[in-house]
C-alpha cells in the first residue's frame, strides 16, 4: 500500500468508533475521521464470531486486496476502520469489492469520478 499505513493501536479504533462517521450495509460496516495527515491509515476487524483463523485471514486478506487496488481512490488524510459483518463469510470477492466501494462512497472516502 503506496500511501497508507496499517492502523493498530487500540485507542484509535476506540476513537474511531465514538467520534467517527459510519456507514454499514448487509457485509461491512466502515468507519472513518480525519487524521490531520496526507496518507491513509487502515484497520480491519473480524470478530471470532465469523469463524476459525483460516476463515478470518481469509476475510481479511480480500478486504486488504480490495483497498490495494482502490487505493488511488481514494482521499488522503483519513483512518478507515472496516469491520466485516456475518454474511461476509459466504460472499464472494466481488460482492465485497461492491459492498467496500459503496460504503466508502457514501462516506465520500472516494474521489469524485467526471460522469462524462
Amino acid at each position: 500500500m503506496e500511501f497508507s499505513k496499517s492502523l493498530k493501536l487500540n485507542h484509535l479504533f476506540r476513537r474511531l468508533y465514538s467520534k467517527g462517521k459510519s456507514c454499514a450495509n448487509g457485509y461491512l460496516v466502515i468507519y472513518c475521521r480525519k487524521n490531520g495527515t496526507q496518507e491513509n491509515r487502515i484497520g480491519l476487524t473480524v470478530s471470532a464470531k465469523l469463524g476459525h483463523a483460516v476463515v478470518r485471514n481469509k476475510i481479511r486478506r480480500r478486504l486488504r486486496e480490495i483497498y490495494r487496488l482502490h487505493e488511488q481512490q481514494f482521499k488522503p488524510g483519513w483512518d478507515i476502520v472496516v469491520v466485516a459483518r456475518g454474511r461476509a463469510v459466504q460472499a464472494s470477492y466481488h460482492k465485497l469489492e461492491k459492498s467496500y466501494l459503496h460504503l466508502a462512497e457514501k462516506l465520500e472516502l472516494l474521489h469524485e469520478t467526471d460522469p462524462s
